[in-house]
C-alpha cells in the first residue's frame, strides 16, 4: 500500500516518522525507557535507510568500518538521539542535564569574547544547553533555512525551523545566520559575546578553505571563523558533545586552545579534536554522506561494498 502512494506523500510520510514521531517519543516518556526502545529501533533499517545506508559505504571505502552491521546501528541510534534531543531539550530542565551530562573541562570566561568551535559529532543540543548554564553568551551560527533542499517537504522544513528555535533557546540567544558574511560574527565578538559554530562543513560551502590531514586522508575544511580569531585574537575552545551507546548517557569534552597567531597550526589543533572523536567512533559523525565534499577522491575497492 506504500508503494501506492504519491511519491511527495511517501516523502512527507518518512519525514513525519523519522523526525517527529520516532523521535518524539522522548518527549513523553522516561528517558531509559526511550533509549531502550531506541536501541531496538537502531536495529530497523528501514528507519533513516537511505542515509545510513549511504554514510556506511563511503565510511568503507574510506577504510573505517570493521563491523558493517554495528557500525550502520550506531549511526542509526545517533541519528536518533540526535532527532530526540530537539523534544528532549523542550520537555526537560537543568536538572535533567546534570543527572545525564558528564563533563570534563570547563567553559572560558563567560564575559571575553571566544569562538567555540564543535563538530556534526554526536548530539550536540545538551553541549548548548550547558554552555548557556555556565552563564557563556554564546551565538550559534546558522545557514539559511530556504532553498531547493525544502522543495516539496513541508515537514522536513517545520522541523529545521522548528530546531533551529530550539538552539536558539537553549543558548538563550538567536542564532547568527552567516550564510553571506561575517560581518554579524565579528559584531557579536566585538560586544564580549560568544560564537559557536559546527565548524566540519564542507569546504565548497565556504568561500575560503585550507588542506588538512584527517584520518591519514587529504582534505579541505573552512578558515575563515579561525582566520577571525587569528586576525582578531580570539581564543578558541573546541568541544564535542556525546553518547554513551549503551546507556544514553551523555558527555561534554571542553579543549580550551587559547589565542594563535598561527592560522595552519590552530586549524591543525582543532581538526586533530575530529579526528580524535572520529577514531573514537566513527559512525557517530553525522557527515559521512558528504565525504566526498570533504575528502580527496579515492578508488574503489572492495571494502566500499556493503555487506552483512
Amino acid at each position: 500500500m506504500w508503494q501506492w502512494l504519491p511519491q511527495r506523500w511517501r516523502t512527507e510520510a518518512r519525514d513525519l516518522i523519522e523526525l517527529v514521531l520516532v523521535p518524539g517519543l522522548a518527549a513523553v516518556l522516561p528517558w531509559p525507557w526511550c533509549f531502550a526502545i531506541f536501541k531496538r529501533l537502531a536495529r530497523v533499517r528501514w528507519l533513516y535507510g537511505a542515509a545510513c545506508a549511504h554514510a556506511l559505504a563511503q565510511a568503507q571505502q574510506r577504510g573505517q568500518v570493521t563491523d558493517a552491521v554495528q557500525w550502520e546501528s550506531t549511526r542509526r541510534l545517533v541519528t536518533l538521539v540526535d532527532h530526540a534531543d530537539h523534544y528532549l531539550a523542550a520537555t526537560r530542565s537543568n536538572s535533567w542535564m546534570g543527572r545525564h551530562l558528564t563533563v570534563q573541562g570547563q567553559w572560558p570566561n563567560p564575559q571575553e569574547a571566544g569562538i567555540f568551535c564543535t563538530f556534526h559529532w554526536g548530539a550536540g543540543m545538551w553541549g548548548l544547553r550547558h554552555a548557556s548554564a555556565s552563564a557563556m553568551q554564546g551565538h550559534a551560527l546558522v545557514a539559511a533555512m530556504e532553498g531547493t533542499p525544502f522543495a516539496g517537504r513541508t515537514v522536513l522544513h517545520w522541523y529545521v525551523r522548528a530546531r533551529t528555535g530550539s538552539v536558539g533557546k537553549a543558548l538563550g540567544r538567536a542564532p547568527l545566520e552567516v550564510s553571506g558574511s561575517l560581518r554579524p560574527v565579528i559584531q557579536a565578538l566585538r560586544r564580549k559575546e560568544q560564537v559557536i559554530a559546527a565548524i566540519d562543513v564542507p569546504s565548497d560551502q565556504v568561500s575560503a578553505s585550507v588542506p588538512v590531514q584527517l584520518l591519514g586522508m587529504p582534505a579541505r575544511v573552512p578558515k575563515g571563523l579561525l582566520r577571525l580569531a587569528v586576525d582578531y585574537k580570539v581564543p578558541v575552545t573546541v568541544y564535542v558533545t556525546g553518547l554513551d551507546m549503551q546507556t544514553g548517557e551523555r558527555f561534554l569534552r571542553l579543549v580550551q586552545l587559547g589565542i594563535w597567531e598561527d592560522l595552519d597550526g590552530l586549524v591543525k589543533a582543532v581538526f586533530d579534536l575530529l579526528e580524535a572523536a572520529l577514531r573514537e567512533d566513527s559512525a557517530a559523525w553525522h557527515f559521512w554522506g558528504e565525504a566526498p565534499r570533504f575528502f580527496a577522491p579515492t578508488p574503489p575497492t572492495e571494502t566500499g561494498q556493503i555487506s552483512y
